[in-house]
């Protein structure tokens, strides 16, 4: 996903937004949330194809959440252009609180109405220890902003999270928080 962000000066500063390559906890489809697990081999692997892609295009500067595999997936990108990778805590996945570590039916069988909120997309509900909807999204936006402003008619790479992603594209295409997930 690439957006585009101007300053007051109208320079463009260019977003390649990246998802982390994938976990074993991904294929397990178990919430991470902000819990650092490591990327697996395919992950390993989608991060070399991440750098090979962008061989030919200017990359200014990387961001990283501060959670092993989204600096895992930008390290070869970065090696390959000698830009350091800087992690930002902003850019951290949803912090999902007791919902962290589970899998989908099992937070559905130890909390269901928790869980159908959560399903459901509620902006206001948090599970136990973690954000609401509605704090993610505005962190998220507002860190990607903020890193954005700093680097005007530059491309900007951040490498972060689904649930970042999603807020991002909904900032953009003004999409309400409670809308399904596409």
């Amino acid at each position: 996903m690439t957006l585009s962000a101007s300053d007051a000066h109208g320079d463009v500063t260019r977003v390649l937004a990246v998802r982390h390559g994938e976990t074993a906890w991904n294929v397990e489809n178990r919430i991470q949330g902000q819990l650092d697990i490591a990327l697996n081999d395919l992950g390993r692997w989608q991060a070399q194809r991440l750098a090979a892609a962008l061989a030919g295009e200017t990359v200014d500067a990387i961001y990283t959440s501060d959670l092993r595999r989204t600096v895992d997936t930008a390290a070869p990108t970065a090696r390959g252009r000698r830009v350091a990778a800087a992690a930002d805590a902003g850019l951290r996945e949803r912090g999902f609180g007791v919902f962290e570590g589970l899998t989908f039916g099992e937070i559905e069988q130890r909390w269901p109405e928790q869980s159908a909120r959560w399903r459901r997309r509620d902006p206001e509900f948090g599970a136990e220890g973690g954000e609401t909807l509605s704090e993610f999204y505005a962190r998220s936006v507002a860190t990607s902003t903020r890193l954005a402003a700093a680097h005007p008619g530059q491309t900007v790479m951040i490498v972060t999270h689904g649930g970042v992603l999603d807020c991002l594209y909904r900032a953009a295409s003004r999409i309400a928080l409670d809308a399904p997930r596409s």
